[in-house]
């Protein structure tokens, strides 16, 4: 594949990214200093990071909306999150950013339905974000692959669906199978997978597994999925190394299911955000415009109702 940069469309919905304000809401990873993280040590991004510092990022691109997906604030600071980023949404000159917010809410807990309450009080809420799997390590310490069979849990993941509201899906390979034949249960709620599904194991059979996981997702036609995190999972990327990953998913999916993110700033310590996006142009250069405007931007304006 020629390494010239295509043209990008003439727009680009980021569909996953975070914003943070340290003075604003309390972050316990953030804080934590010198706790290296399954993504990497993140000392260099535990500083702000604003809506003037994703503009700044985007530089020259033609960046119209974004998604901003909850980043681990205190449990008892998540209706806070929402808030501050819809007064940032609300702001002179944030240029609306970020259009959409997916918020933390304990779907197993009994007072469930209360914290989706008072998170709808945002006009900006589009979703609902529990982290099922991370990494095998983090996983063991917290349990939360465990959600996958809690009733209440299902029970909080169906109502997202009478309200309107999305659920982001990140989990890992290993968990998919099961993931599929619970969401197979809750046709009503649309699930985005997030960070292609987490592919850790990116040896040939580590890769082969993940697929067999995906295509079981896939078959949902409620689940979607974010091309979005390569960093986390291998930090010395290429466009060649993720393209099997990329063309993988979007054969599975379809563009029509399928939204291009940053991950920014986590993604930060290993590229530019001007370089992630270059390289999702190099990686649909074959494809249709219809296509690339799915999956740069129509697919994430549809699922979060941006338009």
């Amino acid at each position: 594949m020629n390494d010239a940069v295509p043209a990008l469309p003439d727009e680009i919905v980021d569909a996953h990214h975070h914003l943070w304000d340290l003075g604003a809401v309390h972050y316990p990873w953030l804080m934590a200093r010198g706790v290296v993280r399954f993504f990497g040590d993140p000392t260099p991004i535990q500083r702000n990071y604003l809506v003037s510092d994703l503009i700044a990022d985007a530089a020259d691109l033609p960046l119209a909306s974004s998604v901003h997906v909850q980043v681990g604030a205190a449990d008892d600071q998540a209706v806070a999150e929402t808030a501050w980023l819809q007064s940032v949404a609300d702001a002179p000159g944030s240029a609306g950013f970020p259009q959409a917010i997916v918020a933390f809410v304990d779907l197993a807990a009994a007072d469930a339905a209360a914290q989706i309450d008072a998170h709808e009080a945002f006009k900006n809420l589009r979703g609902v974000r529990q982290i099922v799997g991370r990494a095998d390590a983090e996983d063991a310490q917290t349990g939360s692959g465990a959600l996958l069979e809690d009733a209440r849990w299902c029970g909080h993941l169906k109502e997202l669906a009478s309200r309107g509201l999305s659920f982001d899906l990140q989990l890992t390979p290993p968990q998919a199978a099961r993931a599929a034949t619970v969401l197979a249960k809750f046709d009503d709620t649309r699930i985005a997978i997030c960070h292609c599904g987490s592919p850790w194991d990116q040896s040939s059979e580590g890769l082969a597994h993940w697929r067999r996981g995906m295509a079981a997702l896939a078959e949902r036609p409620n689940t979607y999925c974010k091309l979005s995190g390569f960093g986390m999972f291998d930090p010395t990327w290429t466009k060649g190394s993720i393209e099997p990953i990329v063309h993988s998913v979007i054969e599975l999916f379809g563009p029509e299911r399928c939204m291009f993110g940053s991950n920014f700033p986590v993604d930060k310590l290993y590229r530019g955000y001007v370089e992630i996006w270059e390289t999702f142009a190099q990686l649909t250069t074959g494809f249709s415009h219809a296509e690339r405007w799915a999956l740069f931007s129509g697919t994430a304006r549809e699922f979060y109702r941006l338009d």
